[in-house]
């Protein structure tokens, strides 16, 4: 993995230009502190800053094919590399790294290969025989990724907003899924699952094919030459990665060099909810574990840090980033490189405590698909940038494309929350982990109720962040919101401070309209706010604001969510990753 930043086509070849691309370049040098490069082919430039994770010894970048004609930067995961190469028998690797495939597989392929990469990545490949480069971006956008133009004709492309800003006329997000080539001077989509169209699925659910998905999912992310360890917040996702990569860690190369104990993080406020659920799990699945405090203090001093890192202003993802800021600060100092974590899982599966307003299955299943597309602007961005600000990898396995195509397959009406019949949030997931012979999880935290991150470590923490930007910003200032602001209007006044922080770093428009809006309760879609009316006059991103849901709403308005029934007993599955 790395940070990556490319000028294409630029018109300038000049000594003064080759200085310029440097000097952004380093603005990504925290995302890749073990190696910097730089190449140049005529007015093109392709410069990295690598953090060493496969073959660290010889796999620096740029990569390229036999004769150096085609040239890679990549920030990027290739699991299957090892499958790929034997498909390349009539080619030579330079390197050991799992991404050096990547040039070969387009001297075979030509620009329809990308869809053969199992992983996370985010690429820029320049053929110099014609002058032509494609970039390309992972199938949801676990790596984060964005694409300029310039006045003189330049592409410029860079893994964070900072690297191109100031330089380009225009920038946005380049979007997830897709290629841009430069023969065609256009975006096309190479991935494309059923799920995209959001036609509503009739497969019916299998648990133990479920179960086999995710635990493949897990098993092949631990691909690692350097140490690592596991996010455990104490919740479902997190601790289902954790106990599955515990269970099969011990038949991994990874252990062969790092040992069969897994170190497992979490981080909280005093008394969080979190810290004590995850110390439960450890100590159940056997992980060494790290537990990391932070006061309202320490996370009101970091806002302006985080929010430079992150490059948003909206305001569920910063409350979440936080807290992950400064646990990866404290992770990277143990001299960890890497973790496996637990996005993704409350998209494709329902998870968030609003989806108990679903009205039918179709409405559901729909707004799993408008979550799961926008996962890149919410926490793909937040789990690569907040870790990342310090040189800390993030891997998602329930992000993995199989896995999503596995689970979005199944019929929605699996997934419905129906408390009436002891089926709570993502009950489909829950029911594929509930092994009562070898259990991974104790029963309770298996049907522990949903608690978003920033919720999680602390219910004074988002109070605490009110009371700061209570401070700073005044009535009088919000009455002038939206001529301010008029574009994603803030209607709070931590929206607004976090706005003003933005704005500060990154003044121009492109920068605004790259980050996301519109009315949201409990991190859900404008659409989904439709499901309850009382919603609409209670909008916050906190799991808190889904009255009548969470067992701690806002005013304690409700009775905390009855217990889930007992579970039949399931049959035990074999190892993952020999189905």
């Amino acid at each position: 993995m790395c940070g990556i930043l490319a000028v294409l086509g630029c018109s300038d070849s000049s000594q003064a230009k080759r200085v310029r691309v440097l000097e952004l370049s380093r603005r990504l040098k925290h995302r890749g502190p073990d190696w910097s490069g730089l190449h140049q082919y005529g007015d093109n430039y392709l410069a990295h800053q690598r953090l060493a994770i496969v073959d660290p010894a010889s796999g620096d970048q740029p990569l390229f094919n036999e004769d150096k004609t085609v040239v890679v930067t990549v920030n990027g995961e290739i699991y299957n590399h090892e499958e790929l190469r034997k498909q390349l028998p009539n080619h030579t690797f330079r390197t050991g790294s799992d991404c050096d495939v990547i040039a070969h597989l387009y001297e075979e392929h030509g620009e329809n290969f990308v869809d053969m990469l199992d992983g996370i990545f985010s690429f820029v490949l320049l053929d110099t025989r014609d002058n032509s480069f494609i970039v390309a971006r992972d199938a949801i956008g676990v790596t984060s990724l964005y694409i300029g133009w310039g006045l003189d004709g330049s592409v410029w492309i860079s893994s964070e907003l900072k690297g191109l800003n100031d330089d380009c006329e225009h920038f946005e997000s380049f979007p997830p899924g897709h290629l841009y080539s430069s023969k065609e001077r256009a975006f096309r989509r190479w991935y494309n699952p059923p799920w995209f169209s959001e036609a509503i699925p009739s497969a019916p659910y299998d648990p133990l094919a479920l179960r086999h998905a995710f635990e493949k999912a897990v098993v092949k992310r631990l691909m690692t030459d350097v140490p690592f360890g596991v996010l455990l917040s104490g919740g479902l996702d997190s601790s289902l990665v954790a106990a599955v990569t515990a269970r099969y860690l011990a038949g991994t190369n990874a252990a062969k060099q790092w040992g069969t104990k897994l170190h497992s993080f979490c981080v909280g406020l005093e008394g969080a909810p979190d810290l004590k659920a995850a110390k439960e799990v450890a100590d159940y699945i056997g992980t060494v574990h790290h537990e990391f405090h932070y006061t309202v203090q320490d996370g009101i001093d970091a806002i302006e840090d985080v929010i430079y890192h992150i490059e948003t202003y909206d305001v569920t993802t910063i409350r979440a980033s936080i807290p992950m800021f400064l646990m990866s600060r404290k992770i990277k100092s143990l001299g960890v490189k890497w973790v496996i974590s637990g996005e993704g899982s409350d998209e494709i599966f329902g998870g968030y405590l609003y989806f108990h307003k679903a009205p039918n299955k179709e409405e559901f299943h729909q707004e799993t698909c408008r979550k799961i597309k926008a996962l890149h602007k919410y926490d793909c961005l937040r789990a690569n940038k907040s870790t990342f600000a310090w040189g800390l990898e993030a891997r998602v396995p329930f992000l993995d494309k199989d896995f999503i195509r596995v689970a979005m397959n199944i019929d929605p009406e699996y997934k419905m929350i129906k408390k009436e019949e002891g089926r709570i949030e993502k009950w489909a997931l829950r029911r594929a982990f509930d092994d009562e012979e070898h259990p991974y999880l104790p029963k309770h935290i298996l049907y522990r109720q949903k608690e978003q991150f920033s919720d999680g470590v602390g219910y004074g923490w988002i109070d605490g962040l009110k009371a700061h930007a209570e401070k700073h910003v005044t009535d009088r200032m919000m009455l002038n919101a939206a001529n301010i602001f008029p574009f994603n209007t803030p209607t709070t006044k931590e929206a607004y401070h976090y706005r003003m922080i933005f704005e500060r770093f990154f003044p121009q428009n492109s920068a605004r309209l790259s980050v996301p809006g519109g009315p949201s309760v409990a991190c859900s879609t404008a659409k989904a706010v439709e499901w309850d009316a009382a919603w609409s006059n209670n909008l916050d991103p906190s799991g808190r604001a889904a009255l009548g849901v969470h067992a701690s709403a806002y005013g304690n308005q409700v009775k905390a969510v009855e217990p889930e029934k007992i579970i039949p007993k399931m049959e035990v599955s074999p190892l993952g990753v020999a189905i």
